[in-house]
This record gives C-alpha cells, sequence and structure tokens, in this order.
C-alpha cells in the first residue's frame, strides 16, 4: 500500500496535476492513488520528485515516520 492520495491531499494537489508531471494517464495514476496498482520504483522515484518528499514517505505510514524522529 502506499500513501500516494495521502500526499496529494496534504498538499493540495489534484491527481490530474501528478499524472501530467510524471507524464501517465490520469486513469493510471488514480489506480496508483487507489492502491488498485503498486507503481514501480521507478514511478515512485518520479512521483518523489514531483511531490518533493521522500519515497520513504509515499510508503511508510505517517505515524511510523514521526516515530524515527
Amino acid at each position: 500500500m502506499n500513501r500516494i492520495k495521502e500526499i496529494l491531499n496534504e498538499k493540495g494537489i489534484k491527481q490530474k496535476w501528478l499524472a501530467d508531471k510524471i507524464g501517465k494517464s490520469y486513469n493510471m495514476v488514480n489506480r496508483y492513488v487507489g492502491n488498485k496498482i503498486q507503481p514501480s520504483l521507478e514511478i515512485l522515484y518520479e512521483i518523489s520528485d514531483v511531490l518533493n518528499v521522500e519515497v520513504e514517505e509515499l510508503l511508510v505510514p505517517k505515524s511510523k515516520l514521526k516515530s524515527k524522529k
């Protein structure tokens, strides 16, 4: 499971915008966001770059990230 939806909501970013930035269709991004399919590592790195977050933040529950800090 990934946290892409949470990150998008936190940043106020739309799925369409993300799809345009990473060169994927809206439907593909919607599947990533809905955890219907998981993006490849390459795509996860692209998403993390575009959203300006660490890849770990896209994968690890927020509660676990806080406990590491």
